[in-house]
């Protein structure tokens, strides 16, 4: 990230697709060619691990920090590559293309991955393209490289599933606390099961490196997106409890979130487990390694959310109901990142490093190397000081008009901006008056930007407004839902795009 570039966000669940959710089937291969005729290097999206409909399928609430999210499998890809067939994929009533119908989705992929299976039961010996073997063969290649979480994570849904969806925390004692006996003997009675669980995967991620390899071809790199925490009700959890602050019972002391800020005037209480870090260290940070290895072989860079969680986090004890009542607590620093750099040759880490940001934070930053992030719907306070206006970034950062937590920018200046941020966009921007394609005249104040990497969402080159919002925070409806339209990504706009980046010197 040393270079003058720029890419766009936009997560995979948003692509158009008539399975009723984005996937990683012909429209996301069709947006990285859209991405190289435009020019862009980066394409951004956000975490891919599986999600839950209790957390409103918020892509930072996952309940493995390792499995990919089955939703995003491409039906069409599985006929194209013989794990079913057509008639298998048949839908009887049409799909939204506007927003995500996680309930229906989830229902018929979850008919559809049992046809696959069923096929794979009967024909594994089915040959698969020259140099792969069979689909046996493959799978249980996949299952030997992912040896380190797969078996728990397939246990650990089959035990979900079988127990009514409730988090293991309100499974029998045996499984809760994984006795190792009654845990074997559950695996024994649903080997099947289990094996399906993991076939899923072997899907998922089957698919996930096709496609990246294809952007790579492109010379198109992928922002993946780390959440700093898991779910309670995770696999990572159930397996690792001592890897976090919790009772012997099993039940959490403390839980995360962040104090009041631009967001929120009480806080966010986002209710995941915070970590033990002095145990984590006696383990050599053993799971976090796992955990990063795993991203850097799937994303060619790594932004992890709330990255100042590293230096310090707020720490809010479990039976409070407003994060106002936590603390911050001391995080494990430069030593963790320290015992990463002796395993991994790079870390190509990008951090999130908005909200209240100490001088700790940016120490830890700057000792590696760690560009952070600027956004521009942030800038229009009229302080001058203010980090996020343009002349006051330093090179080495990612700047963004907005990210997936924001409004649009055309959503922002209608439904958010105060009179007094309008004329000071006005005086910027050297507008009398402010048209329609102030979306344009921000991406362009934003390219011209001494900013090494520019990120651009979307849905501010589509010049959208509320509309177009992924998610709100410190809410829980209408979250997620977000779809491009299928002709969106016309030819006019992607050289429209190409003209902006090569005029602002960040052409790939």
């Amino acid at each position: 990230m040393y270079k003058r570039h720029s890419g766009i966000l936009l997560h995979i669940t948003s692509l158009p697709s008539k399975y009723g959710i984005g996937d990683m089937g012909s429209f996301a291969y069709a947006f990285v060619d859209f991405l190289a005729t435009s020019h862009q290097k980066y394409w951004q999206i956000l975490p891919i691990n599986p999600t839950d409909s209790i957390n409103n399928n918020s892509p930072y609430s996952c309940s493995s920090a390792f499995a990919g999210n089955p939703l995003l499998i491409s039906p069409e890809l599985m006929v194209i590559e013989g794990f079913l067939q057509a008639y298998d994929v048949r839908i009887f009533a049409p799909f939204d293309e506007k927003q995500v119908d996680y309930a229906g989705v989830k229902t018929y992929k979850e008919k559809i991955f049992t046809a696959a299976f069923r096929r794979f039961k009967k024909n594994p010996q089915r040959p698969l393209p020259p140099n792969e073997g069979t689909v046996l063969e493959d799978f249980e290649r996949f299952v030997a490289s992912q040896q380190y979480w797969l078996e728990d994570f397939a246990l650990f849904t089959v035990l979900k599933s079988t127990h009514s969806s409730r988090g293991w925390n309100e499974w029998p004692q045996a499984y809760k606390t994984r006795q190792h006996e009654a845990l074997k003997e559950f695996a024994r009675r649903n080997a099947a099961d289990i094996e399906k669980a993991k076939f899923i995967q072997y899907i998922f991620f089957r698919q996930w490196h096709k496609l990246k390899a294809y952007a790579n071809d492109k010379k198109v790199a992928i922002f993946g997106d780390i959440p700093i925490y898991v779910n309670y009700d995770s696999v990572d959890v159930w397996q690792h409890p001592s890897f976090f602050k919790m009772d012997s019972k099993g039940q959490m002391k403390f839980i995360s979130g962040v104090p009041p800020d631009y967001f929120s005037k009480t806080g966010q209480r986002w209710g995941n487990p915070v970590y033990d870090w002095g145990h984590l260290k006696k383990v050599k940070y053993s799971w976090w390694i796992k955990r990063i290895e795993q991203n850097l072989k799937m994303f060619d860079y790594l932004r992890i959310d709330h990255f100042r969680g590293f230096a310090g986090f707020w720490q809010i004890p479990a039976h409070e109901k407003l994060a106002v009542f936590g603390r911050w607590v001391k995080g494990p620093g430069a030593a963790f990142f320290k015992v990463l750099a002796k395993h991994f040759e790079k870390l190509p880490i990008i951090a999130e490093d908005l909200g209240e940001i100490t001088p700790d934070v940016i120490e830890l930053m700057k000792k590696f190397n760690f560009p952070g992030m600027r956004v521009l719907l942030f800038s229009f306070s009229g302080d001058m000081s203010n980090p996020h206006v343009p002349a006051n970034y330093p090179v080495h950062c990612v700047a963004y008009t907005g990210t997936h937590d924001n409004n649009t920018i055309q959503g922002w200046y209608t439904q958010e901006a105060k009179a007094h941020e309008k004329a000071y966009i006005a005086r910027v921007l050297r507008m009398k008056f402010v048209p329609r394609t102030l979306h344009w005249s921000m991406i362009e104040t934003l390219m011209k930007s001494c900013a090494q990497t520019v990120i651009v969402p979307m849905q501010d080159y589509l010049g959208l407004k509320e509309e177009g919002r992924m998610n709100t925070p410190a809410t829980k409806i209408n979250n997620w839902q977000w779809r491009l339209k299928p002709r969106a990504l016309s030819n006019p706009l992607g050289r429209k795009i190409a003209l902006l980046t090569k005029k602002t010197n960040r052409s790939v």
